[in-house]
């Protein structure tokens, strides 16, 4: 089996100004330590990442954007196309996270459309998936994590794949509190594993890092990360404080 390198994401979501974000980067900077055997990302609001890239222009973390538009320029008030990203230093974007979904109504075409973009501008992908409440207690998660990734992987060659990142939120444990239990999250990873060798083939399939993503905490990292089939961790509020997300990077696993 390929070994996949451990990533851990910090989505800081709508929070911190692009003083505040610099200043929460810099304790990173200062305070992680192990980045042997993991890949660190942070993923500040739009108006925060000219800032936060040239905090880590020495730094090994990298720097993602939290959403993206598929097309390169044009009429497209209040969007940001996947060429300027890159140009202001994003390494890689999030696309399909289950509040774009929820709220502002993006589907599995829109996250394929975006997807499709950013590998043709060569930065990286994290591409979320995940079931609802509702679609849990219906039994429904695996057809839902299916259908999501039918749809955002349509298009994709075995080598544009093999880039790509995956997330699996469970929408019911984000910003919760709850969290899927170690053996949910494998059962889950495993699935989503299992689907992409049908999609691609073995080599591929054990190339792309799963992240879990869904109340992500210093005192449940450690078995979530011990599972075969999770990779990293997509963070959301324990990300927001330097002591928390640093030692969920420090996961011992």
């Amino acid at each position: 089996m390929t070994a996949r390198m451990p990533l851990m994401a910090a989505n800081w979501k709508m929070h911190f100004t692009a003083d505040e974000a610099v200043a929460l980067v810099k304790e990173l900077n200062k305070g992680i330590t192990r980045f042997d055997g993991r890949e660190v990302v942070v993923a500040p609001p739009f108006t925060a990442l000219a800032g936060v890239a040239s905090a880590l222009a020495s730094s090994p973390i990298k720097l993602a954007a939290q959403n993206c538009h598929w097309e390169s320029q044009g009429a497209y008030t209040g969007e940001i196309s996947p060429s300027m990203l890159r140009h202001v230093g994003c390494d890689c974007v999030i696309v399909g996270h289950s509040e774009r979904r929820q709220y502002f109504g993006e589907t599995d075409e829109s996250v394929n459309r975006k997807i499709v973009a950013l590998v043709e501008v060569d930065l990286g992908c994290i591409f979320c998936i995940g079931e609802t409440l509702e679609e849990r207690q219906a039994e429904k998660t695996l057809e839902v994590l299916a259908k999501q990734l039918i749809g955002g992987l349509e298009g994709l060659g075995e080598e544009q794949a093999g880039k790509l990142v995956l997330a699996y939120e469970p929408v019911w444990a984000i910003g919760t509190g709850h969290t899927a239990s170690p053996e949910q999250a494998q059962e889950a990873h495993a699935f989503i594993r299992d689907n992409l060798v049908k999609r691609f083939d073995n080599a591929v399939a054990n190339q792309i890092r799963i992240l879990y993503g869904g109340s992500v905490k210093p005192d449940n990292v450690d078995e979530l990360m011990a599972q075969p089939d999770i990779d990293g961790a997509l963070v959301g509020g324990a990300s927001l404080k330097a002591d928390s997300f640093i030692r969920i990077v420090d996961f011992e696993g």
